[in-house]
């Protein structure tokens, strides 16, 4: 039982809350670990793209914790990845809630550490913003608690806080950055050019411009103002979640950010109390005990830390040279963040093709790689995938957009491509050559826009294109790697020539960082 005084820390009105946060973050969980069970081996395996064991042996455990340290292969990776989904698979149907408290925490506490160990040995790969969100939220996870117990209020508050640094360091960072936010143009363009449009993208380019002005005030909003509200009392806190809700349903609906926007409503959940959520969901809290004693501690312990550790995100925040998607430490707590603090004025897209030419001529047919989600064949319309995370297709955005993001693992990819690696064509959309690899691999760049309707009504296709350049000169494995061509992109080509003109507002704060 808690100590005489201490009943304050109890927060039993938050009961539903927890129910619902858990539930959705056992959901994200879930989807994560499915991806990284599908990719990390094509990605950061033994024959990755980007090779992990190197990685971690370079940086050691202090500077990259990961059960990877102790032993890796693409066998073990799946095996922990499929670890990951029974655990979270446990959490969604309510079997890990029911659990005793310690038996709980324990299960909480090696998902952390599971996906922990993905992530810090995915490199850029694994880098995006929601790996260390969700990294930092299931963290705070291990402090909520199971049913049987009373919610406590420090780890409410902490969830709350961590939307707070979520979506005020995502606001800010858009009036700081791109003066398309700060007159309201910023969604003329957005739905067009992010990374990986959906089925209803293309609908909200084609909305009046005032609608897109007022989709850029209601962002704003929930950015900005809303998430001062979370620490108000209620209803107001439920006023401020019920905006930021919103607002990510209208993100789910108009494009693919993998499981950003399933997480963000779930932290906001944390700012329900019981009386608002009985009103839309068919469960009745039960009566539940006080938390024991040592569980109160560690939850005041807990929140002690994230105060201490918030002094960086916040000063980070406050400055004028705010950095976007940030981790100050090995762990993943106590993050900065920040989303879409430029926006790309066009769409860039890198296409892959190959030949089985034995040498390329003006007259060779070249074959397209298509990707499962990225645009390549203008008739495709775009797909719904999120809130899994299709990681490479997301960082040929990046490719495109800078040729800087791609210097690491962009020639490893068309090497694969040229063997005919069976885990990386599983990464693509589809195998041009069945039978045999290509003999020669290239790239193109191209620049896309969406069709109007009256386009799409004539010719069926989704996009329009142009080709801007060459980002890629036929390369093959026959050739020692010494007289190779040389990748123009990636080896830094002058401006508007091989590889086209450079985009503006490169490199981008918002591309997945690695160590």
């Amino acid at each position: 039982m808690v100590a005489d005084g201490m009943e304050w820390l109890v927060a039993p009105q938050y009961w539903l809350a927890r129910l619902v946060f858990q539930r959705l973050l056992g959901v994200v969980y879930l989807v994560a670990f499915i991806s990284a069970f599908n990719q990390f081996a094509a990605l950061a395996g033994e024959r990755g793209l980007l090779p992990c064991r190197p990685y971690l042996r370079r940086l050691g455990f202090r500077r990259a914790p990961s059960l990877f340290h102790l032993h890796y292969s693409d066998r073990f990776a799946r095996a922990t990845a499929a670890l990951g989904i029974a655990l979270s698979v446990g959490v969604v149907a309510g079997v890990v809630e029911r659990l005793p408290l310690a038996a709980a925490m324990g299960v909480w506490l090696a998902l952390w550490v599971l996906y922990l160990s993905f992530v810090n040995a995915g490199q850029v790969f694994f880098g995006f913003v929601w790996e260390t969100l969700l990294l930092e939220a299931g963290f705070l996870a291990v402090f909520l608690g199971s049913a049987d117990v009373a919610p406590l209020l420090p780890a409410a508050l902490a969830l709350r806080w961590l939307l707070f640094r979520l979506e005020v360091g995502a606001g800010l960072i858009k009036l700081r950055n791109d003066p398309a936010w700060r007159d309201l143009t910023a969604l003329y363009y957005h739905h067009e050019t992010q990374p990986i449009p959906n089925r209803l993208s293309r609908w909200f380019h084609h909305l009046p411009k005032p609608v897109h002005r007022l989709e850029a005030i209601g962002n704003h909003v929930a950015q900005i103002v809303a998430p001062f509200a979370l620490f108000m009392p209620q209803p107001l806190a439920s006023v401020a979640g019920t905006v930021i809700v919103v607002t990510q349903l209208w993100l789910m609906a108009s494009g693919n950010f993998a499981w950003l926007n399933v997480l963000t409503i779930a932290l906001a959940a944390m700012a329900f109390d019981d009386r608002f959520l009985s009103n839309v969901l068919p469960v009745s809290p039960p009566a539940v005990a006080a938390p024991p004693g040592w569980f109160a501690a560690a939850a005041v312990l807990m929140a002690v830390a994230m105060l201490a550790l918030s002094w960086r995100p916040v000063r980070n925040m406050a400055s004028r040279h705010q950095v976007m998607n940030a981790s100050y430490n090995p762990w993943h707590i106590g993050n900065t963040y920040g989303l879409f603090g430029h926006i790309t004025r066009e769409r860039l897209e890198v296409v892959i093709q190959g030949t089985d030419d034995p040498v390329p001529t003006s007259e060779t047919e070249w074959k397209t790689y298509e990707f499962k989600a990225k645009p390549g064949d203008v008739r495709r319309p775009p797909r719904q995938v999120a809130p899994y995370h299709l990681r490479l297709d997301w960082l040929l955005w990046f490719a495109a957009l800078s040729p800087v993001y791609a210097q690491a693992w962009f020639l490893n990819l068309v090497s694969r491509l040229l063997e005919g690696d069976d885990e990386t064509l599983r990464l693509m959309g589809g195998n041009p050559f069945p039978e045999r690899p290509p003999t020669f691999v290239r790239a193109l760049l191209y620049r896309y826009r969406f069709t109007t309707p009256s386009e799409q009504a004539q010719t069926g296709a989704w996009w329009q294109r142009e080709p801007v350049g060459l980002y890629l000169p036929p390369v093959t494995l026959r050739l020692p790697a010494d007289h190779r061509p040389a990748p123009a992109a990636l080896s830094g080509g002058e401006p508007g020539t091989r590889h086209g003109p450079r985009r503006k507002h490169e490199p981008s704060d918002d591309a997945p960082k690695g160590r």
